[in-house]
């Protein structure tokens, strides 16, 4: 019988409870100071966060009555920190729903949700950083929502605990609230006087209401925000608006900008300023931007706010709409961050597309500075490769160039694959009227195949062995039938390394030798190679399977140089050998791509011979 086959209804399991998660606050401490902060100065900034949007809030409320002299007030005379403000404040309600209950913020109450964009906080959990430097936060509001309401007193502990109290309305005489921290012994790095003050001024520069800092010596309040951003303000002169646009660049980058762009989105509120770096940068390199929101710095090492080819700038701008993280340290990846990046990397083609245009004198040393930038843009960015290709400097048989003067000396432009092939051909091919572009670099080879765009009846083709072998003269048959036992000689000694051997004329004369070798032929040799030591097992039926005829190097012996035409001549086996050696590795060294062992072998063992040989006459 089965349990219930009495009919018996069975028993219900009793409900369980509904319980409450029991936060440790030195944990959660703990884990804000070593995972979502990057300092323990951000205390600062979340308390100066608070300020602010208790002052957006009273200015919200109060609109009429909201006074240009509501503020914040900071001290700080090595025993306490202190920040006051004109704010919204707390009643003793809002003081148990938002400071004594971890994660909610008054941002996020029902009654102010329609404004929210206005605040800078998004996250309710500001109030806790200052656990990184203190163990006791002691909180003095009055609320201007409720005018007849008592002051509230709020004292939190490090351990969790808190008390909440009324004080009569003298307490605090007028609507705002007061923060003060007792730092800890191990926290006077962050809460000395000057380095109070020196944070105020990194965090809240540009911040819209005025900030004071006092140090406890009797004098004034210093102004933390002395100024509006530079864009806000009004100048005489465009040429004094720029002037105080680049001073200002000089003192947030610490460089003389060579220029400065104005950057401006109404729709998401962003204004700033682009700073062009005056020397150039490797490329990849991201450089850090000063972002701020609602005027309060967010960051200023963010990357995100640029695209990645845009290195040859740095930002400072101030944004209503952009979304930060949970840390307010950096910004939130997402749609709207997405379309400013694109917005902003529009501004900076513009401000090319202007000194390209208007100012060849900027653009000139623009490019001098930048050019490898530029020509990362340029692959992907179909105007500005018709705006600046022909401005753009590249490494030519005619010196360093631009493809605009190249082109009218070469209607037909020659481009190599690697750095090594072009420095192993660019003054022969120069002396033989070739037209050769090092194609090596960066972007280079890309940009060159791309020339007949910008410039049509151009043609542009990529550097082989037979090109450049065309434009050798050939030798008279008599000079070729006298130098055979030679060249026989030196193909023997050479085909260790696959290299044929022959005969020319070409200049410069000076030049005994020419090594034609591609990086794909020695590719394709050690291939072949790897194959005939593999031949029987798997990876060599792989290999084999794979297999051409290994292309060959070439040297080409210069007939117009002296020393070659000595060298045909030597009637003593050995010395020849030893010779075309030489002659080999002499050529190997000019090409400057990286030697084999073998090779490197080659030249020791020949340059020591011929030294051998040179002693022996002499005795």
């Amino acid at each position: 019988m089965t349990p219930h086959d009495d009919n018996t209804a069975p028993t219900a399991a009793p409900a369980s409870a509904d319980r409450t998660f029991q936060v440790d606050l030195r944990g959660l401490v703990d884990l804000l100071s070593h995972h979502l902060y990057s300092s323990p100065r951000v205390y600062l900034r979340e308390l100066l966060q608070n300020a602010v949007d208790a002052l957006t809030a009273r200015q919200l409320l109060e609109p009429d009555a909201f006074s240009a002299d509501f503020g914040i007030r900071l001290y700080a005379d090595g025993s306490s920190v202190r920040v006051e403000d004109d704010g919204v404040g707390l009643t003793e309600a809002d003081v148990h729903a938002f400071l004594s209950t971890i994660g909610r913020s008054s941002k996020r109450a029902e009654r102010i949700a329609e404004q929210r964009a206005d605040f800078i906080g998004q996250f309710g959990i500001g109030l806790l950083s200052c656990f990184l430097v203190a163990d006791e936060i002691h909180v003095l509001s009055r609320s201007a929502r409720t005018p007849d309401a008592p002051a509230v007193e709020w004292r939190g502990h490090g351990d969790g605990s808190y008390t909440v109290r009324t004080l009569p309305a003298s307490a605090r005489p007028r609507p705002g609230t007061t923060v003060r921290l007792t730092p800890r012994p191990d926290a006077g790095e962050w809460t000395r006087p000057s380095q109070v003050h020196l944070l105020a001024r990194h965090f809240g520069s540009l911040l819209r209401h005025p900030v004071t800092f006092d140090d406890g010596t009797g004098g004034p309040g210093a102004p933390v925000n002395r100024e509006p951003a530079p864009w806000a303000a009004t100048y005489p002169t465009p040429g004094a608006r720029s002037r105080a646009l680049a001073a200002y660049g000089e003192q947030v980058f610490g460089f003389t900008p060579l220029d400065t762009i104005e950057l401006d989105l109404p729709a998401v509120g962003l204004k700033g300023i682009a700073c062009v770096l005056p020397d150039a940068v490797p490329a990849g390199r991201r450089h850090g931007h000063r972002v701020h929101v609602k005027g309060m710095l967010l960051s200023d090492q963010a990357e995100e706010i640029l695209p990645d080819w845009a290195f040859f700038v740095r930002c400072v701008v101030d944004a209503e709409s952009l979304r930060p993280t949970a840390s307010r340290e950096s910004l939130y990846e997402d749609e709207t961050l997405a379309a400013v990046r694109d917005a902003l990397a529009e501004r900076l083609r513009a401000w090319i597309a202007r000194a390209a245009a208007s100012d060849p004198d900027l653009l000139a040393r623009f490019l001098q500075a930048h050019h490898l930038a530029v020509k990362s843009l340029a692959v992907h960015d179909d105007e500005i490769l018709r705006m600046l290709l022909p401005w753009l400097p590249f490494e030519t048989t005619d010196g360093h160039t631009t493809l605009d003067e190249f082109a009218r000396t070469h209607p037909t432009v020659l481009v190599t694959s690697s750095v090594e092939e072009f420095r192993q051909v660019a003054a022969i091919a120069s002396a033989a009227g070739l037209g050769v572009v090092n194609g090596g670099y960066t972007y280079d080879r890309q940009l060159v195949h791309r020339l007949p765009e910008v410039r049509p009846g151009t043609s542009v083709a990529d550097l082989d062995p037979a090109t450049l072998t065309a434009h050798l003269d050939p030798v008279d048959r008599e000079t070729e039938l006298a130098a055979s036992a030679y060249l026989a000689l030196a193909r023997d000694a050479l085909a260790v390394f696959d290299c044929d051997v022959a005969l020319r004329t070409f200049q410069p004369a000076s030049a005994p030798a020419l090594l034609v070798d591609s990086r794909e032929a020695r590719h394709e040799r050690t291939r072949s190679q790897l194959a005939r030591e593999q031949e029987g097992g798997l990876w060599g039926d792989i290999l084999g399977a794979l297999r051409h005829e290994a292309p060959r190097a070439q040297l080409i012996l210069n007939q117009l140089n002296p020393l070659v035409r000595t060298a045909v001549a030597i009637d003593e086996p050995e010395l020849a050998r030893t010779s075309a050696e030489a002659l080999y590795g002499q050529a190997a060294l000019l090409s400057r791509r990286p030697l084999r062992p073998a090779e490197s072998s080659l030249i020791n063992r020949s340059f020591l011979d011929l030294l051998a040989h040179a002693l022996r006459k002499d005795s």
